[in-house]
């Protein structure tokens, strides 16, 4: 009996032994969906345990970006908002997920354009797989569309037309948008051409002073002159009061705002907002969420690391679990013919607008992401800052932009 007893022992230990330890890192609300997924794939792999470690969004990107820096640190499973996709392109640290042992093209054609192509360097690394999208909306206040007496396809169909909405609404002291700002933002992610990325040009060529440019800084500084933003930073407390006082009329940004809205930023709302296309029906991503695997994950646990991130971009009914759960919109197509689709959403006044974020996310064009966007991104926002805050001339302000990104990027 004691020799039988100690052989179930020494089994026991060996067993436990033998799991694999992960540990996953993200950022809220990503591990409230982990969770509730992670039995699914304790089934599928049960000698795996998962150790999922959660910091707020900012918090969670710059720990990594160290990690990822000093090559140490690093959770074996990582995710990644797309603001941050430039910088581990352009610095390195996840790994290739195109390369053997994991040959992950095998998996574009389950995902919509964009999003692939976002996490992939411009010689074809994969560095992450996409897990959620942000197709980019306009949101906006019934009760004031209805006071107004425009339909919002009048409101949509230009940018010129979104103008002047916003000059009647000012007649009734409604703002037409919080922050001029976040037009600019929408309109040099829109109308891109083929082959060129968001900063810059196929051949690299920085697009600072670009047409595309230009146009979004003028029609933000024409909002700005003319007094139709509230002139309110995203995330402020101000800007939480502006959507539940229902001081300003729309508000273009990812679908995602509208869960926010629904949830906690201004619940008591319900029912008077709706959504719709893009002033000028404008194409534009706006956020996601990749997982990738660092390139210091220790080889005995990348198999692992790789099947939990098939696990959680590659299946559908996980996708649509986190659409359930967290509102985190599907990068999978295949997910829009779930009936959850036809849903209508009584905060948006019963509106099916998940119809409206699946059809406009199947026609965004995919854009290459360039090691030398987050640079061009911080350089252009404190151009925009001072077009719009100091009244700068628009073409000197993006000259000087085009030149300070020529001279740090070299």
């Amino acid at each position: 009996m004691k020799k039988f007893l100690v052989l179930a022992l020494a089994l026991t230990v060996g067993l436990a032994f033998s799991q694999t330890r992960l540990t996953i890192g993200v950022f809220e609300p990503l591990h409230e969906h982990i969770q509730l997924v992670l039995p699914q794939f304790y089934e599928m792999y049960p000698d795996v345990e998962v150790e999922i470690r959660t910091l707020g969004y900012e918090d969670h990107h710059n720990v990594l970006v160290t990690n990822l820096a000093t090559g140490s640190g690093a959770a074996d499973v990582v995710a990644v908002e797309i603001g941050y996709i430039a910088r581990f392109v352009a610095e390195g640290g996840l790994r290739d997920l195109s390369a053997e042992p994991f040959n992950a093209d095998q998996y574009e054609d389950l995902f919509v354009e964009y999003a692939w192509a976002q996490a992939q360097t411009p010689d074809g690394r994969q560095v992450a797989i996409p897990t959620d999208i942000a197709p980019g909306v306009m949101y906006y206040r019934r009760d004031h569309l209805e006071a107004t007496g425009w339909t919002i396809d009048q409101v949509t169909e230009s940018l010129e037309s979104y103008l002047q909405f916003g000059r009647e609404l000012q007649e009734q002291g409604v703002f037409l948008t919080v922050n001029a700002g976040s037009v600019a933002d929408g309109l040099i992610r829109s109308e891109i051409p083929e082959g060129d990325g968001i900063f810059f040009a196929a051949d690299g060529t920085p697009l600072l002073n670009s047409p595309r440019f230009v146009q979004a800084a003028t029609v933000a500084q024409q909002i700005r002159q003319e007094g139709l933003d509230a002139d309110i930073g995203a995330w402020s407390n101000e800007w939480f009061e502006a959507f539940r006082q229902g001081t300003t009329a729309t508000e273009l940004s990812g679908a995602w705002l509208g869960g926010h809205l629904q949830t906690w930023m201004a619940p008591e709302t319900s029912g008077l907002w709706g959504t719709s296309e893009m002033p000028g029906n404008i194409l534009v991503s706006w956020g996601g969420s990749f997982y990738g695997i660092p390139t210091q994950t220790p080889a005995d646990k990348v198999d692992a690391a790789w099947n939990l991130v098939q696990f959680l971009t590659t299946n559908p009914e996980v996708q649509l679990e986190a659409f359930r759960s967290i509102n985190a919109f599907p990068a999978m197509p295949e997910t829009y013919d779930d009936p959850m689709f036809e849903e209508e959403i009584e905060f948006l006044g019963g509106q099916q607008a998940r119809i409206l974020f699946a059809d406009i996310a199947e026609r965004i064009p995919g854009v290459l992401t360039h090691p030398g966007d987050i640079i061009a991104n911080e350089i252009w926002q404190s151009a925009i800052g001072e077009i719009l805050a100091e009244g700068r001339d628009v073409q000197s302000a993006l000259d000087e932009a085009q030149m300070l990104v020529q001279r740090r990027i070299r």
